[in-house]
């Protein structure tokens, strides 16, 4: 059979085209703008087991925009920051395409991730955080007038101590609030690694779920990943974790 040269550059693209997707295979590809960051740098990090790793720096262009590849051995956590102090927590899956957006000064309460439900599911759990944080500082400033009030002889104490029992009210709602949306999150996705993150979660320097008191969440989470992906090493180390709380809060 004759083989003309347009049918052997054929072949040759096709096998390139086939090496590379099985080149790619274990990797993610991460892209999007960041209003006010050209020029600049923001840095990728996976959250492994054993802490923060290192992985690449990646510059911005003249218009904030940047494009990523990584290959990962596992699935991990990975954090984005501009910043040591801000940052964005992203779990990707193999041959997801991540399209992240938001602004550079201020990228954790900024920022918003496509093309990735895991990391989505992270992105949403924060804004509900941040809402949070946002309505309990609104909180903090009416505590703050009220100390004025009192200190200024403005309010008598009886008037302090009754207006201070309702702010209390008010932020053990707000708490309550973080808490339900934890352990829904919880609930409705067993065996993904996005349930713990919720597992850690705080609200005003406080756990949503406290081990000493909650330990069956723990035990929860932990029987769940050990079914769905009992290799995976964050699996593995959150086995050891449990062990360790048991020991301590069950004797």
């Amino acid at each position: 059979m004759k083989t003309t040269r347009k049918s052997i550059i054929l072949t040759l693209c096709c096998a390139a085209l086939l090496f590379a997707s099985c080149g790619s295979k274990d990797a993610f590809v991460l892209e999007g703008t960041l209003q006010f960051g050209a020029g600049k740098t923001i840095y990728l990090e996976e959250l492994t087991p054993d802490g923060p790793l290192f992985i690449d720096s990646i510059k911005l262009d003249k218009n904030g925009s940047f494009r990523y590849s990584y290959e990962m051995p596992y699935e991990s956590f990975y954090n984005v920051h501009t910043t040591p102090t801000d940052y964005v927590m992203l779990l990707p899956q193999k041959q997801e395409h991540i399209v992240l957006d938001g602004d550079y000064r201020n990228l954790s309460w900024t920022y918003t991730v496509k093309g990735s439900p895991e990391s989505t599911m992270l992105w949403q759990l924060q804004m509900y955080t941040n809402e949070g944080l946002d309505s309990l500082q609104q909180l903090v400033n009416k505590l703050d007038r009220l100390d004025h009030q009192l200190a200024s002889n403005e309010i008598t104490q009886k008037q302090y101590d009754d207006q201070k029992v309702i702010y209390d009210s008010i932020y053990l709602s707000y708490y309550s609030m973080q808490q339900n949306y934890v352990v829904d999150m919880i609930n409705n996705n067993p065996g993904t690694l996005p349930t713990l993150i919720a597992l850690y979660k705080e609200f005003n320097r406080h756990p949503l779920i406290d081990p000493a008191v909650n330990l069956d969440y723990y035990e929860q989470v932990l029987t769940a990943l050990e079914e769905y992906m009992p290799e995976n090493p964050h699996t593995i180390n959150f086995h050891n974790t449990v062990e360790r709380l048991k020991f301590k809060y069950q004797q």
